[in-house]
């Protein structure tokens, strides 16, 4: 459906039942109050959407550095049906934020592109830790969930156009 309500014949429609698909979510320990509570929310909603538990495969890294590679292993072996990169990145005072932001959405950008594998970018980049904060919540941002929901809307377009 376009913006204006026009419906198209063909036109494919996200969709998102987990319901017989394998999930790998990948998340950084590195500020790990905030990262787990995006996954927790992320996990939460592959469930509510039916994965079941046991279909949903946790990997923990070090830091959101560390992202783009373990998510180019997991996309490099057909077990998951869409992979999600959960991590947080906080504005210092120095030029890391933006290399380390730059080059983790490259990388995941490349894993995407190179492997075909739906790769969900859940990576929070804020410039304080109270807006980190804001977006992880359930009950303010819940930015685990939204990516949840693209993971699971993904995962059926891929289904749709690239049939296994």
């Amino acid at each position: 459906m376009s913006a204006g309500g026009t419906s198209y014949a063909g036109a494919l429609t996200g969709h998102v039942s987990g319901a017989g698909r394998r999930f790998g979510v990948v998340v950084s320990r590195f500020h790990a109050d905030i990262t787990e509570q995006l996954l927790e929310s992320a996990v939460r909603c592959l469930v509510e959407h039916g994965t079941p538990p046991e279909a949903v495969d946790v990997y923990r890294v070090p830091g959101a550095w560390e992202l783009p590679q373990a998510v180019g292993w997991l996309a490099s072996r057909p077990r998951h049906s869409a992979l999600v990169a959960l991590g947080c990145l906080i504005r210092g005072e120095t030029a890391h934020f933006e290399l380390i932001a730059r080059e983790v959405a490259q990388g995941l950008a490349a894993v995407a592109r190179d492997t075909g594998m739906p790769v969900v970018f859940g990576v929070l980049t804020t410039d304080t830790e109270e807006q980190a904060v804001t977006r992880a919540d359930p009950a303010r941002g819940d930015k685990g969930r939204e990516v949840a929901l693209a993971a699971l809307e993904m995962a059926e377009l891929h289904l749709q156009l690239l049939p296994q």
